[in-house]
This record gives structure tokens, C-alpha cells and sequence, in this order.
């Protein structure tokens, strides 16, 4: 059976998956490590192509980074299998977490083992800038946009639309000069639109299911609208879990303190403040994506409906929270790749990869403004952890998932 020759390939994934701290940024030093130089499934500059185009998708973009490397291994059928593999084990532990929280008290929830954590990311996000550099960085132009992007991105971090922004512009200006990259051709790829009407159909029906469940009064309507809610969330979603948890707490905490809103929907979806700060906490204290969270909120959405229904809400939060994100990528992707034989595209790539060196540098001096400057021993410990980081991926064979292990043991030990 074909599926058996990529079996060290989803062991891969699967290791991947429950080693993978820090979030997107963490994500791709260490897909860099292991899908490009250790397994050799994807090229460096396929990896950064890969990250760019997904970068301009709403949705988890390291997931939709991690699919594509299982599309382009095996297709759609292996992409799908990358997908369920990559996110299952962090649903199961958020969706888990949402059926023992009440069982937990708050000092029980002390992350200490995790401290080193934070800057083990920053030198996995390092590594994978300074390999990204030696790729896409190459000319006056692209050292030009990736300096404005990392200013740019420093500043405007968390304004959601400031990737896309920025991406759009450094593809546009690479292409003020037609010099550089003469027209190439690639073969084209069929389209198939299957994907897309798939997306949209989904979105418009669960956006008019759940309105007719609220103004019927459906007596089991809270599923219908948790999907609308989660479904909605993974489709319109740009710059990924930072963006994603203040979407959620607007949504299931803020508008139903709205006493208007109670009175024109009395039954909506209510999470409390304490409940969602604690899983918006956790879930970055687990490997995996971000938007596993989602696993969580379901399960809290739905906890006073007894256990069976807690348990469906954590599906509905884990599958309408990723299935946006799968089906956009799946169907823009082969887009994508059939516009390349354009040299248009070809010149904009050019300007794109450099705006992600730009946001990968921003993103690792962002992360360490979080460290406590006050404990000027904790600081020089973090400082050595970001270096060695960085020394044993640039260095050494050593795999992934032994230098998260040996952070982890830091943690517990200091």
C-alpha cells in the first residue's frame, strides 16, 4: 500500500506535534530542522515559499505550512493524515484540560518546567531567520524590504493586518523592475474548485443555520452556533493566535455582557473571564498550534450541558476551528503554484521571501522584550539558552525534540 512508504514521514509529524512549543514562529525553526535538513521531504526555499504564501491565508498558518509539506509529499490524502496528525494531540490535551479544570486549582497550574521555553523559541526562530537570510537575501532591494519589514512588524506587531500588509508590498515592489528575473515556465496545475465551494458553502449555511436557531428558539441550538462562532473565527483570522484570542474573548466573554445583545439573544454562548485567561494561558504552555484553543472553548462553551455534550463541543471547537484553514490552503495552493509560470509572480516571491526574513527577525527581538529584566540571572540564563539553541541546530545533528526535552529539564531543575 503507498500509504506504508510514508510512515517515517507521519512519525515525523507526529514527534513533531508534541514537541512543538512556541507557536508559529517556534514552529517553522523546528520544521526547518527536521522537514528540510534532518528528513529532506522539502527544500529550504520550499519551506520559505511555503511559509509566504501561507502568511497571506487567513487561518493557522503554521498548520497550513505543515499541510503543505504532506501535500506536496503525497497529496491531498497525505495532507490530510500531516493535518490530523499535527493537531490531534494538542485538541486532546486542551479539550482534556476543559473537563479537569474545575479539579485544578490555580497553583496547581504553575508552569516553572516551561520558563526556558519562551527562549528556546527565540533561538529556533533565530536559526530558521539566519537560514531564511542566507536564501532570500541577497540584493540591495530585498535587504532594503526586509529591514523596513522588521522595523514595520516590531512596531505593529499585533496589528493583525500588518503580514499581509507588508507581504503584498514587497511582492509589488520587486516587481518596479522586470531585470532581474527573466520569464520562466512551469507546468500548469488543474484547478479543482471543489475546496473553495466547500469553504463557502459551509460558512453561509452555518451562518444561516445559527441565525435561525436564534431567532426559532431551536431547543438544541448552542452546537449549531458554537460551530458558526469557531468556523467563522478559523476563516477570517490573520496573524494567527495573537490575533485569534482576542477574537474569542470579544466574542464568548465581552458581547454577552452587552445587555442589549441578552435581550435579542439571551441563550448566547457565555465563557467566563477567569475560565478563558486560564486556557488562553495554557495552550501556550502545550506543543502544538494555537488554535487548539478552540478544542478548549468548545468544551467550556458546552460544560453545563453535561459531559457527552462537553465532549462534542470540543470536537465542533477542534474540526470548524482547522477545517477553514484546510480547505483555503488545499484550494490556493495549486492557484498559487499555476501563476508561477508568470514572471510576475516569480519577481514578487522575490519581495515576499524578504518580507518574511524581515518579520522572522521582528518576531525574534519581539519575543524577548518579555524577559524579566529585573532578574539579571534568569536573564543571562535565557540569553545562553537563545545561543545554544541556535548553536546546536546551526551545528550539530541533534534533533528537535531532544534540545525541547533538555529546556524542559532546565526548567525543572532551576
Amino acid at each position: 500500500m503507498v500509504l506504508f512508504r510514508h510512515i517515517p514521514f507521519l512519525r515525523a509529524v507526529f514527534i513533531h506535534s508534541v514537541t512543538a512549543f512556541g507557536g508559529p514562529q517556534g514552529h517553522l525553526g523546528m520544521m526547518m530542522k527536521t522537514f528540510v535538513h534532518r528528513r529532506h521531504d522539502v527544500t529550504e526555499k520550499e519551506l520559505i515559499d511555503y511559509n509566504a504564501f501561507c502568511q497571506l491565508l487567513p487561518g493557522a498558518s503554521s498548520t497550513q505550512t505543515l499541510t503543505l509539506i504532506g501535500y506536496k509529499r503525497g497529496g491531498v490524502p497525505l495532507a490530510v493524515l500531516t493535518l490530523l496528525i499535527w493537531i490531534l494531540p494538542a485538541c486532546l490535551l486542551m479539550g482534556g484540560f476543559s473537563f479537569l479544570l474545575e479539579y485544578i486549582s490555580q497553583n496547581a497550574l504553575k508552569t516553572d518546567v516551561f520558563k526556558f521555553i519562551q527562549p528556546m523559541t527565540v533561538g529556533f526562530l533565530a536559526y530558521a531567520a539566519s537560514q531564511a537570510f542566507r536564501i532570500s537575501v541577497n540584493n540591495t532591494i530585498t535587504r532594503v524590504i526586509m529591514a523596513v519589514s522588521a522595523v514595520a512588524t516590531f512596531l505593529l506587531f499585533k496589528a493583525p493586518w500588518i503580514f499581509p500588509a507588508l507581504i503584498v508590498l514587497g511582492g509589488f515592489v520587486t516587481n518596479l523592475s522586470s531585470k532581474r528575473i527573466p520569464q520562466r515556465e512551469e507546468p500548469s496545475i488543474k484547478i479543482k474548485w471543489g475546496n473553495i465551494w466547500l469553504f463557502a458553502i459551509i460558512f453561509l449555511l452555518a451562518g444561516a443555520c445559527s441565525e435561525l436557531a436564534r431567532k426559532n428558539e431551536w431547543p438544541h441550538r448552542r452546537p449549531i452556533n458554537l460551530f458558526e462562532n469557531t468556523y467563522r473565527f478559523g476563516s477570517l483570522v490573520f496573524g494567527g493566535g495573537q490575533v485569534l484570542i482576542p477574537m474569542m474573548y470579544e466574542q464568548f466573554v465581552a458581547r454577552p455582557q452587552s445587555q442589549v445583545l441578552l435581550r435579542r439573544n439571551p441563550h448566547i454562548i457565555k465563557i467566563s473571564k477567569d475560565d478563558f485567561y486560564t486556557g488562553a494561558g495554557m495552550v501556550r504552555a502545550i506543543p502544538g498550534p494555537v488554535f487548539s484553543v478552540g478544542s478548549y472553548m468548545g468544551g467550556i462553551a458546552m460544560k453545563d450541558q453535561g459531559q457527552s455534550m462537553q465532549v462534542l463541543g470540543c470536537v465542533i471547537g477542534s474540526v470548524a476551528i482547522f477545517l477553514p484553514s484546510a480547505l483555503l490552503v488545499l484550494f490556493f495552493f495549486p492557484i498559487w503554484h499555476n501563476m508561477k509560470k508568470y514572471a510576475t509572480v516569480y519577481r514578487a516571491l522575490e519581495g515576499i521571501n524578504a518580507t518574511v526574513v524581515g518579520i522572522m527577525i521582528a518576531a525574534t527581538l519581539y519575543m524577548t522584550k518579555d524577559f524579566p529584566l529585573s532578574d539579571w540571572k534568569l536573564l543571562a540564563v535565557n540569553a545562553l539558552v537563545i545561543a545554544a539553541t541556535w548553536l546546536f541546530l546551526r551545528y550539530s545533528k541533534l534533533p528537535s525534540p531532544v534540545i525541547v526535552a533538555a529546556c524542559l529539564l532546565l526548567g525543572w531543575l532551576l
